[in-house]
């Protein structure tokens, strides 16, 4: 056979001439390639404080990182934070990912509080835009903001009682995204007045507060505030603490009260099998522990107003049964069987009396729930809410606006009640208080009205 040698040679340098194309065709595609470097910033939103963390964390994949820059912008003065270079190697960045830390402190800069402009920028090793690479950035609007929000405390006098509530109110120099006061390790939030009519300033907050039942005096009391920017301050102010004894109370446990009482609550124990001294034992620990729980997580349902005006009122021509952080010693044929405190005031009149609404608000809860039974609760605005249990009716519905004295029920025996009666819990934000303060007409003028008219002779 014979050979062609020229077509051969042809063929391959054309050969040779395509993988060569390819080649550099590669090699222009990869290093002229058009990704920008990709930028992961932490630690700044939209503020900076006084001693404010940056995080970056910059990569570029494909050609390497050539540089990252932070350059801070304020009227007129640009300031330099970051400038680093990398090193290249046959053309290519040799740093695919850099995470940097930094801290902007702006008294060391000289700079005052105002708006800023937060400039970062970074560039590869790409052969793009006349060989300088491909560049990212990224430009934010700032405030710098290195002081915190000032705390005016507007009334001289808060006298509380060990298991009573109270009502701080202080003005705020500049809006912040929390404040309130907190009570030992508790924090109670405050409401702006500016929905309120006799002060409708957004700059002065109402807070009611409480000590539970255990906080008496030298329980810490402050306010605290914190603005958007992360800056917080605290305030002490004047105030005293009346300790106070709880009555202690001996409940005797029948079998006829277990017999009766104990098959209420099949679905909620865990032990079917057990005898019904242990299902009670369980209800009255755990399901209780429970119950109560769902109260204290009612506080975020609240409304930014005051939804009610003067004392609240009680079941009318009941007599008292049980007060509020009774100590009950629980018997059962004459041995300690439990121990548990009464967090509300029993109130006893006849069977299936109409139960008022203590005062004007909103239902943000009516269902059955464990050893309360039937219950309904009503918020009257800025964290304050009254409890109704053991009803034998409910006769409201969520989101149902009352005055005072619409009728919302019917007292009964369901839950943990040995007889017909009201059980009411007035609870503060997250923590129950004494009933009867709320009934006096002079201590609500002296705790809450005289105060908010006080404010409001101030302007």
């Amino acid at each position: 056979m014979k050979i062609n040698l020229k077509s051969l040679r042809i063929r391959f340098f054309s050969t040779i001439g395509i993988l060569l194309l390819a080649a550099v065709l590669f090699v222009l595609f990869t290093r002229f390639e058009g990704t920008e470097p990709e930028v992961d910033i932490e630690g700044i939103a939209h503020f900076i404080r006084k001693s404010q963390p940056l995080s970056l964390s910059v990569s570029d994949g494909k050609s390497g990182l050539r540089s990252i820059s932070v350059l801070l912008e304020k009227e007129g003065k640009e300031i330099p934070l970051l400038n680093r270079e990398f090193p290249s190697s046959l053309g290519k960045g040799s740093i695919r990912r850099e995470n940097t830390e930094l801290t902007i402190e702006p008294a060391k800069l000289g700079l005052e509080d105002g708006k800023a402009l937060l400039r970062i920028s970074a560039e590869d090793y790409s052969w793009r835009n006349w060989w300088n690479g491909n560049k990212r950035e990224i430009v934010l609007d700032i405030v710098i903001d290195t002081r915190p929000p000032r705390i005016a405390v507007l009334n001289r006098q808060h006298n509380i009682v060990q298991g009573g509530s109270g009502l701080v109110i202080y003005r705020l120099s500049e809006p912040c995204t929390r404040s309130g006061v907190r009570v030992g390790d508790n924090f109670f939030p405050g409401y702006s007045a500016e929905n309120l009519p006799e002060i409708q300033d957004s700059s002065i907050f109402l807070c009611f507060i409480a000590l539970n039942y255990q906080q008496g005096r030298g329980t810490p009391l402050q306010i605290e505030a914190e603005d958007p920017a992360g800056n917080s301050v605290s305030a002490g102010f004047y105030h005293y603490i009346r300790n106070r004894k709880f009555k202690n109370d001996i409940i005797n446990i029948s079998d006829g009260f277990l017999n009766e009482k104990m098959p209420e609550f099949e679905g909620l124990i865990r032990k079917t099998d057990a005898s019904p001294l242990e299902k009670f034992l369980e209800v009255n620990r755990d399901i209780r522990k429970s119950n109560t729980s769902r109260f204290k997580n009612m506080g975020t349902q609240t409304e930014n107003t005051l939804m009610w005006q003067g004392p609240f009122l009680r079941l009318p021509n009941s007599a008292r049964r049980a007060s509020f952080a009774d100590h009950r010693e629980y018997r059962y044929k004459g041995e300690t069987i439990d121990r548990q405190v009464h967090m509300g005031v029993d109130l006893a009149s006849l069977a299936y009396a109409p139960v008022p609404a203590a005062n004007g608000g909103k239902v943000i809860f009516a269902e059955y729930v464990g050893i309360y039974g039937e219950t309904v609760v009503i918020d009257h605005g800025f964290g304050l809410f009254s409890a109704y249990s053991h009803l034998s009716s409910m006769d409201v519905q969520v989101g149902q606006r009352l005055s005072k004295g619409d009728i919302i029920g019917t007292t009964g025996t369901t839950g943990m009640a040995g007889g017909d009666h009201l059980h009411l819990g007035m609870i503060v934000h997250n923590t129950f208080v004494n009933p009867v303060e709320w009934w006096d007409p002079a201590w609500i003028k002296n705790n809450v009205t005289s105060k908010i008219k006080e404010i409001k002779g101030k302007g």
